[in-house]
């Protein structure tokens, strides 16, 4: 079965231990590898690998013993618990030998989680996964952390205190980066707020931002919607020196373009607009982006997003133009725009 993001989570955060597979799938090999982490953590509970609980092996091993994965969701170990195989960069073409060992699942075997990068909807993997009356299949596309994301993570890193401000600017902050930086940046605020009871600050999150790739993006961010072509290079080729992928670009210019189109839509004004924004603007940067979106007005501002969205859409698909120049020259042409008034 497929699941939907909330149900995914759910799935995530305590799955049943009578399903026999997890299909984890997607282009962002970090957000897949967090996403599995954090379910053979749920499953398992500690000490699986000690214990010989967790059996680890490549798709590609299948090729040479194309009864491996059966033989190790069939296994019974020495200690109790529940047991799970995990096989990583699984492709269409190990499909078969993967699909005929779930065929044989029994309750008491292994929980087999498979993870892969960009499955094709029509290949075998997702059609067996979506299609199977109890195993899951969940996708995990480059969308910035949810709230309730935001919050698991803070509480596991024992930050319960935090003001609103400060939440703003983490939320801020999840829309810029991937979810590996995002936890590196809790785990590190964590240890500086260590034995410090005081409520979290945005002068404690700003300490701890990764503040290079986060001011880059907003500089590029504010360029574009300012019309200030010229400074759009430089500024994307650091980027993509700090591994910042097109495809994230396409996802926080789209965020910064619809904030400013729902902030010259509200009816009592952009100022407003920019308050009631969710996720909330970071308070630096209101008054900057109330003129961006005050310049634009909402009706530049669809056509704006629909160029974003297109763009954002043949980086996705099979095309093979350069995803950086692809994204680079949309973003010239936004600037273009707002220059022109």
């Amino acid at each position: 079965m497929k699941l939907k993001p909330a149900e995914a989570n759910r799935h995530f955060a305590k799955p049943a231990p009578d399903k026999p597979g997890t299909l984890i799938y997607g282009t962002d090999g970090m957000r897949v590898a967090l996403k599995r982490q954090e379910l053979l953590a749920n499953l398992l509970g500690e000490n699986a690998e000690g214990e010989m609980r967790l059996t680890r092996m490549m798709a590609g091993e299948l090729r040479q013993d194309p009864a491996a994965l059966a033989d190790a969701m069939k296994a019974q170990g020495f200690f109790p618990g529940p047991r799970a195989v995990f096989v990583e960069d699984a492709t269409d073409a190990m499909g078969d030998k993967i699909t005929q060992a779930m065929d044989d699942w029994q309750t008491g075997d292994a929980h087999v989680v498979v993870t892969g990068g960009n499955l094709k909807p029509t290949g075998k993997l997702r059609k067996y996964f979506e299609k199977h009356p109890k195993a899951v299949a969940v996708g995990i596309y480059d969308d910035p952390m949810s709230r309730d994301e935001i919050k698991a993570e803070l509480s596991k890193a024992g930050l319960n205190n935090v003001d609103g401000e400060a939440m703003r600017d983490l939320e801020a902050l999840a829309r810029t980066l991937d979810p590996g930086d995002f936890r590196q940046t809790v785990e590190k605020l964590s240890l500086y707020m260590l034995n410090d009871p005081s409520t979290v600050s945005p002068d404690d999150v700003a300490a701890c931002a990764p503040a290079s790739t986060e001011a880059v993006l907003d500089d590029l961010l504010h360029a574009t919607a300012e019309g200030r072509a010229q400074e759009l290079g430089p500024l994307l080729t650091r980027l993509e020196a700090q591994g910042i992928a097109p495809t994230r670009l396409a996802i926080v210019t789209t965020n910064h373009f619809r904030t400013l189109h729902m902030a010259a839509s509200d009816p009592e004004g952009p100022n407003k607009g920019i308050f009631r924004a969710r996720p909330p603007v970071h308070f630096k940067s209101r008054d900057r982006m109330t003129r961006q979106a005050s310049r634009w007005g909402a009706v530049k501002l669809e056509t704006a997003l629909d160029m974003i969205v297109e763009a954002d859409l043949t980086l996705r698909s099979t095309s093979k133009a350069p995803q950086m120049a692809l994204i680079e020259r949309t973003l010239i042409r936004l600037a273009f725009m707002a220059a022109r008034g």
